[in-house]
């Protein structure tokens, strides 16, 4: 879940950049930086306390040498109001506004089995008809589900697999009176 700090300043970054007509080149921008700053081992510096503010500003503006100027403005103003963290989540949280935009979703399918273009196209058409927006799925195998699929768009999961509906038979049987014995 995405902090409402974070959520506020890349409003103001997609809607800038929106009016811009840059929205393009910011979007590729933030891809490139959250990039960088969530890889293992470098991340860390920009948010380490230890160093002093100007060395991390120093740091991370090699990194927007060919970002274009509203891209820099942001990030400078972030540094100027101490809010550097924005920077943890920027890539998720202008991504997630992006799909918003374009009225899409992601999400993902799971399957015992690997699924072929046409059956994962089928499942995003009629999910995307009942969300009423564009739906993108990526596959990945659960062998645990035995058979059928498990799929997760916008925090709703539909489970139409063998494992899920074994859950859920044990679960009702779980949950059944049993008659009581009379003597």
């Amino acid at each position: 879940m995405l902090d409402p700090v974070t959520t506020r300043y890349v409003e103001a970054l997609f809607n800038l950049a929106t009016r811009e007509g840059v929205l393009d080149r910011v979007e590729r921008d933030v891809e490139k930086l959250a990039g960088e700053l969530t890889a293992p081992g470098v991340g860390e510096f920009y948010f380490d306390a230890r160093l002093s503010q100007d060395a991390r500003r120093l740091k991370i503006d090699s990194l927007l040498t060919s970002a274009h100027q509203l891209t820099k403005n942001f990030v400078h103003l972030l540094f100027d109001k101490r809010r550097e963290d924005v920077l943890r989540n920027l890539g998720a949280a202008f991504h997630a506004r992006a799909l918003a935009e374009r009225n899409t979703a992601e999400g993902v399918v799971e399957s015992a089995r690997p699924l072929g273009a046409g059956e994962i196209a089928q499942l995003a058409e009629t999910l995307g008809r009942k969300l009423g927006k564009s739906v993108t799925l990526k596959n990945e195998i659960d062998p645990g589900l035995v058979g059928g699929v498990r799929v997760i768009v916008e925090s709703k999961m539909l489970d139409r697999s063998v494992r899920g509906r074994l859950d859920g038979l044990r679960k009702k049987m779980e949950e059944a009176p049993l008659p009581s014995a009379q003597s």
